[in-house]
């Protein structure tokens, strides 16, 4: 059955109404900062992801215009002439760049979340916007633009084939596209050099190991150049100017993946940037002379190891305009401004304009000025040992204004589950700290950033060691007397998702709660409804995950998928998903919600119409966190602003609650 919850003095509100009326408010949510309203943590930002023209002469950057759907604004720099550019009508626009002609703005935008990217331009002069890529169920990727050629771009699509991926070359001008480069069928991704030339092809071996092919140039042969087993890390960023090597972030040889340069004709090979505790992560590559200037390396905070001296001055100037952890977004293309954000734990992201001959910052904007002068929650990066010796690189979150001692807190799962946590500011993790509870954020095993051998040792763990680790996490957090064991949540996104139904169904004595948005619950049938374009990378879940047609992993999966042992959970659960998710299907969600009815237990599961892998749109955000944070009030006893009515206005949210 449907239904929607009413909040106006009933449940958790009638709860608070008359705790507030006998004065039973407890004493430690009285030391807590005020609350911050949902519409500052998850409404859409003031101003975000500032970009230079390649001339120097506009700024381009992303804000909502007067219905609140964030588009693309530009302005001349040092005049007031702020103008919006674009006119998407409902899910906003996230990702865009310059044209390297400095008049036509690039930008990609999916329909209701099903990441079927179609490349738009703005022609700047005219005012009009192109559908560069006008084909239904293709999706388009920019994946090269150079200097050299300021009228074209490289897209890759997969129009021929819908399981493969073609390069494409376009002509900005004319809207002429035409096949560039087309997929033998294995080709994962492709590289261009300096001539704008697609000469590298990486791919995923059916192994589940990685192979680099190299060419010539566009007439000659493809040749295998580098093959390596699914152990190593190994991933092609960029030709040298010449074309004759390349740089690539590798393992081989190594733990930890290194930024190295390789030349193609001998293989002899320098190290340009490691670090003996983590992968590489950020690498800074100039965009015309092709030289690596700096490498981030993050155990905890980001560390730049600056590899260009010529920058080096910029590096250190930089790193005293703020306290935050900083990158570069982009440059002009005489290379005389830099534009950088700071990220920090406590406020918001602030972005510069950096002038390099005269080594001086200016501050443009923050994406959030609300979140100013606000009491925040520090982000403490903390080193647990799992139970079989592993560092688990995390981070601590508490409360501010209160003693951190025997706390609800909510254990925050990342996705991936070959991603990883990182320091930096969390509208999440503020949020959750808030309301008042510890959050802590774990890199298990599996978590990629942390060399070849912590991420193989998640390989086929799903359930199992993986899952450990999350526990152990929780144990240690209890042990240092920061959590009460009787009131732990566990709570994450797609992988994270995942681990949420995990804890409810695998160690259901374990949390008190668990919400789960967009996990799968069945990992067969999750890998029986992903994108036909995922055909290049299947391999890799085989590798880590397990192969769900191979009879010898059937009882590895099966014990993995929380679906199977639906009949164990006994807590409160709270389920979202997008209707659109290509990644996780839909299906994932609701057999797991069917299951838990035929077994007469209790979800609450919220379906968004408009939605994919994740919630976009501000208005569903916002609903769903809602009740999100009424749920967890009632589980965990933290602080909760009520949701004024059944719906957030604008979300398009649908309730079923089971044996509720």
């Amino acid at each position: 059955m449907i239904y929607t919850f009413r909040f106006i003095l009933s449940g958790l509100t009638a709860k608070l109404f008359l705790a507030l009326w006998l004065g039973q408010i407890p004493q430690a949510w009285a030391e807590l900062p005020p609350l911050i309203a949902r519409d500052v943590l998850f409404g859409n930002p003031e101003k975000i992801d500032p970009q230079l023209s390649p001339d120097g002469r506009r700024l381009a950057w992303i804000a909502p215009d007067q219905k609140n759907v964030l588009q693309v604004w530009i302005k001349t720099v040092g005049k007031d002439d702020d103008k919006v550019v674009t006119a998407d009508k409902k899910r906003g626009i996230r990702r865009y760049f310059w044209a390297q002609n400095s008049s036509t703005l690039i930008y990609l935008q999916d329909a209701d979340g099903d990441e079927n990217w179609h490349a738009y331009g703005v022609d700047l002069d005219s005012g009009n916007v192109r559908d560069y890529t006008p084909f239904q169920g293709v999706r388009a990727d920019v994946i090269a633009t150079n200097p050299k050629f300021p009228d074209e771009i490289l897209v890759r699509m997969n129009l021929r084939d819908r399981r493969l991926f073609d390069v494409h070359r376009l002509n900005l001008r004319t809207g002429a596209l035409v096949l560039d480069t087309e997929n033998p069928g294995d080709v994962a991704d492709w590289r261009a050099d300096d001539k704008l030339e697609i000469r590298a092809a990486q791919i995923r071996t059916s192994d589940g190991g990685t192979e680099i092919r190299i060419r010539e140039d566009l007439n000659s042969p493809w040749k295998s150049w580098i093959k390596v087993g699914p152990e190593e890390i190994l991933n092609f960023l960029d030709f040298t100017a010449d074309g004759k090597g390349a740089t690539l972030i590798s393992s081989i040889g190594s733990d930890t993946a290194r930024v190295v340069q390789r030349d193609i004709a001998t293989n002899s090979e320098k190290v340009i940037a490691a670090s003996a505790e983590v992968d590489a992560a950020n690498v800074i590559i100039h965009p015309r002379t092709h030289i690596v200037q700096a490498v981030s390396f993050a155990p905890g905070r980001a560390q730049w190891t600056v590899t260009d001296p010529s920058v080096q001055a910029d590096f250190n100037g930089i790193a005293k305009l703020n306290d935050g952890d900083f990158n570069l977004i982009n440059r002009d293309d005489k290379d005389t401004t830099w534009l950088v954000d700071f990220t920090s734990d406590r406020g918001p992201i602030h972005y510069y304009a950096w002038e390099r001959n005269a080594k001086k910052g200016t501050f443009l904007f923050v994406h959030q000025s609300k979140l100013d002068g606000l009491q925040l929650a520090e982000t403490k990066p903390v080193v647990i040992t799992s139970r079989d010796g592993l560092n688990l690189n995390s981070y601590l979150t508490l409360p501010a204004g209160v003693a951190p001692r025997n706390m609800p807190m909510v254990l925050l799962v990342h996705g991936g589950p070959w991603g990883r946590d990182f320091w930096r500011y969390s509208s999440t993790v503020q949020w959750l700290a808030n309301r008042g509870y510890a959050v802590l954020q774990v890199n298990f095993r599996a978590s990629a950033g942390f060399g070849k051998k912590f991420l193989n040792a998640g390989n086929k763990q799903w359930g199992l060691k993986m899952h450990d680790d999350l526990i152990d996490a929780v144990d240690w957090a209890i042990q240092q007397g920061y959590a009460d064991p009787k009131k732990v949540a566990i709570m994450g996104s797609s992988y994270g998702g995942y681990a949420a139904l995990a804890g409810a169904t695998f160690t259901p004595e374990k949390f008190a709660c668990a919400v789960d948005i967009v996990g799968p619950s069945n990992l067969k049938t999750l890998i029986g409804s992903i994108p036909s374009y995922w055909k290049a990378i299947r391999a890799i879940f085989d590798v880590r995950m397990g192969n769900v047609d191979d009879p010898r992993d059937a009882e590895l999966i099966k014990n993995a998928s929380p679906l199977f042992k639906a009949d164990k959970i006994i807590r409160p659960l709270l389920i979202g998903h997008g209707a659109n998710d290509p990644r996780v299907n839909q299906k994932e969600s609701e057999q797991i919600v069917e299951a838990i009815e035929k077994n007469k237990g209790k979800v609450t599961y919220i379906l968004y119409s408009d939605e994919g892998h994740g919630f976009a749109r501000p208005e569903n955000r916002i609903d769903f966190n809602a009740r999100t944070e009424t749920f967890l009030s009632e589980c965990l006893g933290g602080r909760a602003e009520p949701l004024a009515g059944d719906i957030y206005p604008g979300s398009t949210a649908v309730v079923r609650v089971v044996g509720q």
